[in-house]
């Protein structure tokens, strides 16, 4: 027994799977993750509610995003709809100062992330005049996720997925490239984006296993509340996956992949 843990032990090392651990402990990675979904409720979901409700082709509003991303379906989905969706109103009653509010609000979520993957990548932190930088990715983050809603009535199963898997992978990529300001590789960040992307999927098929009864039952229980716990701990999964991917691609790079070096 004591040879094969002392084996096992071994094997392990020789993989760097301690120095991946090690790195997700100095992260902080479920800090983080919990930081990610207290950030995205708070200060991203404001800013998407009103975005949905301002969609021209009036396609379920936020609640239609929220279904599609966790993998609901049936009854699940209807009662997340009745109680996220807001009336179309809010686009009415959201003042100038107040969009405002809610973008500067969505630029310290992008900020956050940035903050995460300059920790992962051993960089400092960037100048404040960056922030146009976090500005454009929450843009660009909003616009990604439009598109996957709009796919899901428009296109057949295998064609969404292939098209979603592939954006998927690009915003990933982008998004680490432009938010780092260029001091990555762009060749060095795809594994993070094609790990990120692997996890959503698998966050999406444990969502739809887990969290579609989960809500159904959460709502008799505790009403709006539970659905609401229900969502975070979703988003927890999300920014687990965000952050964990781009570690797991760089300790894939580091331990399994080309030298660093060069341009």
């Amino acid at each position: 027994m004591n040879r094969l843990a002392g084996l096992v032990h071994r094997g392990w090392n020789r993989l760097g799977a301690y120095d991946l651990v090690r790195r997700g402990r100095d992260l902080e990675l479920m800090h983080r993750a919990l930081g990610f979904a207290t950030l995205a409720l708070v200060t991203l979901a404001p800013l998407l509610i009103v975005v949905a409700a301002a969609d021209p082709l009036g396609r379920g509003g936020f609640a239609s995003w929220l279904v599609d991303g966790m993998g609901l379906s049936g009854r699940s989905a209807q009662v997340l709809t009745d109680v996220i969706s807001p009336p179309r109103t809010v686009i009415g009653t959201t003042s100038v100062l107040g969009g405002v509010a809610l973008v500067v609000f969505g630029v310290t979520f992008a900020g956050s992330v940035q903050n995460g993957y300059e920790r992962i990548w051993d960089l400092p932190a960037g100048p404040w005049h960056r922030v146009w930088r976090q500005a454009v990715w929450l843009l660009a983050l909003t616009a990604y996720l439009y598109q996957e809603v709009q796919t899901r009535a428009l296109l057949p199963g295998p064609l969404r997925i292939a098209l979603t898997s592939t954006t998927g992978v690009l915003f990933f990529w982008w998004g680490q490239s432009f938010l780092l300001g260029g001091q990555v590789r762009p060749r060095d960040l795809l594994p993070g984006a094609l790990a990120t992307m692997a996890g959503l999927i698998g966050l999406r098929g444990f969502s739809y296993f887990v969290f579609t009864p989960l809500i159904v039952t959460n709502a008799i229980s505790y009403g709006a509340v539970g659905i609401v716990l229900v969502v975070e701990s979703w988003l927890i999964g999300v920014g687990f996956v965000v952050h964990g991917g781009a570690l797991l691609g760089r300790w894939l790079l580091d331990h399994h992949g080309w030298p660093r070096t060069g341009g």
